[in-house]
Order: C-alpha cells, then sequence, then structure tokens
C-alpha cells in the first residue's frame, strides 16, 4: 500500500498549522524539527494540492513499554525473561482545523499503521502505542481497536492486529 504522508520538510508551511490544541500546535511550529535532527522521531504530514499546506501530521518514534502493563491475553505469548517489550509510538496526530471532520483522521491513522507494518518487518515492535491527550482522543483510538493499558494512560494495538488488516 503506497503510503499518501511525506516527512516534514522546509517547504511545509509549520506556521500557518493550526488544530485547536495547543500542545500539538506548539509541537510542530517549534519542536518538530529539533526532534527529526536529534533522531528522536520522524514527523510525516498530509499536504494539499500545493504541497505546502499541511491538512494534518503524526509523528512516529521507537518506545518500549514493560511487560507487566499489557494486557493478559497478549503477553502470554511473551518470553517472561523481557521486561521490557519494543513498540513503535505515535506521539502526535493532529488535523488543521480547515480539515476537521472531514475523515482525515482516519486517513492519518491508517496511513500510520502501515507505516508501522512496514517497519515491523524489519525491526519488530511488538505493537503501536499511543498516549491520547483527553478522553475525546482516548474514545477515537478505541474506535480503532486500540485497548488500554492499565494504570500507564497509554493504550496499544498488536501488530499482528495491524498485519492482519494489511496484508
Amino acid at each position: 500500500m503506497a503510503q499518501i504522508t511525506e516527512l516534514l520538510n522546509p517547504k511545509h508551511r509549520k506556521k500557518e498549522f493550526s488544530c485547536g490544541k495547543d500542545i500539538l500546535d506548539s509541537y510542530l511550529h517549534h519542536q518538530a524539527n529539533q526532534d527529526i535532527k536529534r533522531k528522536l522521531s520522524v514527523c510525516f504530514v498530509l499536504s494539499d494540492s500545493d504541497n505546502r499546506t499541511i491538512k494534518g501530521y503524526y509523528t512516529l518514534s521507537n518506545s518500549s513499554i514493560t511487560q507487566e502493563i499489557i494486557p493478559s491475553k497478549y503477553r502470554k505469548k511473551l518470553p517472561g525473561s523481557y521486561t521490557s517489550i519494543p513498540v513503535t509510538l505515535l506521539g502526535r496526530l493532529a488535523i488543521e482545523k480547515n480539515y476537521q471532520r472531514k475523515g482525515i483522521g482516519r486517513v492519518l491513522l491508517v496511513d500510520a499503521l502501515v507505516r508501522c507494518c512496514e517497519i515491523s518487518k524489519t525491526i519488530g515492535p511488538f505493537a503501536v502505542i499511543v498516549d491520547p491527550l483527553d478522553t475525546a482522543a482516548e474514545n477515537y483510538y478505541e474506535k480503532f481497536g486500540f485497548v488500554k493499558l492499565p494504570d500507564s494512560g497509554k493504550m496499544f494495538i498488536p501488530m499482528t492486529t495491524i498485519r492482519g488488516l494489511f496484508e
């Protein structure tokens, strides 16, 4: 499946982006390029036909979670000797105000999960995790099969589930 996003680059008009959540706007305006340069995360954008206006973005990075917070239904297949399990963190996902409620969030989430599925063929994360900003975001991810991780505020979807969707 072809990706519809591209890496954030200087041609994109970051300063014009506003999703209505200061933390997500500020990240794109001030922090995203620094994180990319430092190899802390990667930012993918969906742009308008002019290839400059950002409709939405998401970030991906490597992360890990402790095995003990994974629900037993998924944990029983993991080796007991691993205390930390590798995952891909979908750190941020935001849609520009003018493009909200038009299905772009779904498009970006699918794009991110497809990308994660491809990545899993070479580096082996167990799951994709998200750390929802609020209840609305939590409800959104839940609709797509993400499961709450107890006592962490995070949610995850196993890579086996993602592969089943796209392969």
